[in-house]
């Protein structure tokens, strides 16, 4: 598994060019990031904080979801992991636990490394890639929030490299179910605005809240 080397640039998205920017440049926000929603997205461009409503998760429901995966020393992987706020926040919630978001855009994923240099979290890391290059024998506990989604979402894409196709969300929908099946018994995964295709039959509900959108599961024998 490749993970991405930590980065100190963010995007400047006047002329679309990838420029350092000095970490002096920002304050140390540390703990402070982790008050409210508003106070972590801020540290991104304008652009990624108005796209936070629907594609990052909330930080109430990072930790209650983590809150559930994590046990020490175990391995959670973050299925498209965008910015990188769900691994954050867990990471900061539960120190003991290793939290991994795999992501195929190369500029959330240096966004979220920035974001990581910034938090100090030495138990978060970011891997880019396609779920599909993603090996699942080397992850104990997994966290969803309908990131396929955007193959078939025509009004909410985060940008324009995500290609709509039914046939694109079919397919990662069933090589997740595929995946999980394979996992041993007591599996964890929680999932977030999921219509649950992605869980194998094997898999119990434990328990749903957040208006049955935020669900835990346990793989039984």
């Amino acid at each position: 598994m490749k993970v991405y080397p930590s980065s100190y640039t963010l995007l400047n998205h006047e002329d679309g060019k990838v420029v350092p920017i000095a970490k002096s440049e920002r304050p140390n926000l540390n703990t402070h990031l982790f008050k409210n929603d508003a106070q972590f997205d801020h540290i991104f461009p304008e652009h990624f904080q108005l796209l936070s409503p629907k594609h990052w998760t909330p930080l109430s429901v990072a930790r209650e979801a983590a809150n559930f995966l994590a046990e020490p020393s175990a391995r959670v992987l973050d299925i498209g992991s965008g910015i990188g706020k769900f691994c954050l926040a867990a990471g900061y919630y539960f120190p003991e636990t290793f939290f991994y978001g795999v992501e195929q855009r190369h500029e959330l994923i240096c966004l979220a490394e920035e974001a990581k240099a910034y938090t100090t979290l030495h138990n978060v890391n970011f891997v880019f890639g396609n779920i599909t290059q993603i090996d699942f024998k080397e992850f104990d506990h997994f966290y969803f929030y309908n990131s396929f989604y955007e193959n078939v979402d025509q009004e909410n894409q985060i940008d324009g490299t995500i290609e709509l196709s039914e046939s694109l969300y079919t397919y990662y929908n069933q090589y997740l179910y595929n995946a999980l099946n394979q996992k041993p018994e007591g599996t964890r995964v929680v999932t977030f605005h999921s219509l649950a295709q992605e869980i194998p039959p094997s898999y119990k509900l434990v328990r749903a809240s957040k208006d049955a959108l935020l669900k835990k599961w346990i793989k039984a024998i």
